[in-house]
């Protein structure tokens, strides 16, 4: 009876949060400074070999909202291993320092690098190689004891890399021209308008199988959250549930920010709000805040490409705004 009934708690949540993600997914490209026809889009016929209705939907519109999908997605995911893994409800997807090395990477690709011979950018590759350093950094620092990662050290060698790369990036950022300096500004807002199918495929095999892997490992994560000594007492592989999850969910947050920038508070926000719906059960957890995650970035990002049509906002100044007072107030729900 009791797995029955967890088995349909499950079943009906998961479908709650991917109608939701369906909708959001359906609804969102018909949404723009320019109406459009989606039956012309889909089904009509080219006038003077154009069909302007579907170049906005299938080439400016529908690759951008799919990216927001992906990047939502590993971004809520990557929140919710590191709260769990942590055990600390205020920690995120860069409380590791993986935005902070991405960061650095791309202004150094930016500041020095430019673009490759073959006429593409190298921002993305080098923001992906500064968020593996950060990672790296991160697991030479803290020293494995016990069989275990401990939580407090983590948090702490993620701090001291955050604020080590963050000033790299300050004097990277002084020493630059007034493009660049633009370029590095513009990034570090976080967006996601640039993007083709191209960029999709790059970064969609990296996030999803870093996500079937986290719910692989759903059940241990369950058992590791309420304790080391009650996992080991279950027959948990400690070391090799924590290094799973925290390479997977920084991995997945490197991918994503070295197409997108830092997209900030997304991994605070929906862990916590899908928690409070589901409950802490990361078997439900996990892919519940991925299809909520890939919702509330496409509807951020809905909204950031219209409020002040033509012109578009970064939706990383929208995450952060709607992020900024949901801290606030699950600070003082703390205290």
């Amino acid at each position: 009876m009791i797995l029955e009934s967890t088995g349909k708690k499950i079943f009906i949540s998961l479908g709650l949060f991917f109608a939701l993600f369906l909708s959001t997914l359906v609804v969102a490209p018909m949404i723009g400074p320019v109406d459009i026809d989606l039956s012309n889009a889909l089904f009509g016929e080219n006038v003077d070999s154009r069909n302007v209705d579907a170049e906005i939907f299938f080439l400016a519109r529908l690759p951008r909202i799919l990216l927001a999908a992906i990047a939502g997605a590993g971004l809520a995911v990557a929140g919710a291993i590191f709260q769990a893994l942590l055990r600390n409800d205020l920690a995120a997807p860069f409380t590791l320092g993986v935005s902070s090395g991405a960061s650095l990477g791309a202004v150094i690709a930016i500041r020095f690098l430019g673009v490759s011979p073959q006429g593409f950018s190298l921002v993305p590759i080098a923001a992906f190689l500064g968020s593996l350093l950060a990672i790296g950094l991160v697991f030479g620092i803290v020293p494995n004891r016990r069989g275990e990662l401990p939580a407090p050290v983590m948090i702490l060698a993620g701090v001291t890399v955050n604020f080590f790369f963050a000033a790299l990036v300050m004097f990277i950022h002084y020493i630059s021209d007034i493009s660049q300096s633009f370029q590095i500004v513009r990034w570090l807002m976080g967006g996601l308008d640039v993007t083709d199918y191209s960029t999709l495929l790059c970064i969609s095999p990296l996030v999803l199988i870093g996500i079937a892997c986290l719910i692989f490992f759903s059940r241990d994560l369950n058992l590791l959250s309420a304790g080391i000594e009650s996992a080991q007492s279950r027959g948990v592989d400690i070391i090799l549930v924590q290094r799973v999850g925290f390479i997977c969910a920084s991995l997945i947050t490197g991918a994503v920010v070295s197409v997108c920038g830092p997209i900030t508070f997304l991994g605070l926000i929906v862990p916590h709000i899908v928690r409070l719906i589901v409950g802490p059960d990361n078997r439900i957890l996990i892919p519940a805040s991925m299809f909520f995650g890939a919702a509330f970035l496409i509807m951020c990002d809905t909204v950031a490409r219209t409020i002040i049509a033509p012109a578009e906002i970064p939706v990383g100044i929208i995450t952060a705004m709607l992020g900024g007072p949901f801290f606030v107030w699950l600070l003082r729900k703390k205290l």
